[in-house]
């Protein structure tokens, strides 16, 4: 039998995953049908070079695909090799939005986010925002001057913002609703320190 953790460990694992799970942009909970969708892109002007491979959108970027909403001034896409893609997107600031799936019995959320650069890399499945960073879902956020999230791993890391408090990080979890405090078994009180 594994021992138990500690309430205060039990506590911050519970913090870290409410955060982890507020961090899901773009794929790793959206719903399964987007990835069936069609890429749809709109802007004021285009361009694209076939030797580099390479497309930029500018001018009012409107990218959706299912239930994907981004919102940029710039969104350059290059092809990689073996076909995949990395897409830069810059404005003040982008935004985007997408719908994930229920889980565990719980209702589909709506994730929003924000930065001054958004980039994803297909090939290592990583999304990186850049400057004045945020990503909400249904309410717990985290804030700050850069957040790396890795989908293949589930890892996620933010560095401390710029502005009202240089270098630190926030993150805000609401409450659990009264049947799903219920459903978990009651934690005890850490004991006081020696």
């Amino acid at each position: 039998m594994k021992p138990a953790r500690p309430p205060r460990l039990r506590r911050l694992v519970r913090v870290l995953v409410a955060v982890l799970s507020a961090l899901a942009p773009l794929t790793v909970w959206a719903e399964k049908a987007d990835a069936d969708q069609p890429l749809q892109i709109e802007s004021d002007r285009m361009s694209a070079n076939d030797l580099t491979k390479e497309a930029m959108f500018e001018g009012d970027v409107v990218l959706t695909k299912g239930t994907i909403r981004m919102t940029a001034e710039r969104i350059v896409v290059k092809e990689q090799e073996k076909g995949s893609h990395h897409a830069v997107a810059t404005g003040n600031p982008v935004r985007f939005r997408q719908r994930m799936d229920a889980k565990d019995g719980k209702d589909a959320v709506w994730v929003d986010g924000e930065a001054q650069r958004i980039e994803y890399d297909e090939r290592t499945e990583k999304v990186e925002l850049f400057d004045k960073a945020r990503v909400d879902r249904a309410g717990d956020e985290v804030r700050g001057d850069y957040i790396l999230y890795d989908q293949r791993t589930e890892f996620f890391s933010v560095r401390g913002g710029k502005g009202s408090s240089p270098g630190r990080v926030r993150a805000i979890i609401q409450p659990k609703s009264t049947s799903e405090r219920t459903a978990q078994p009651p934690s005890t009180p850490a004991s006081p320190a020696r």
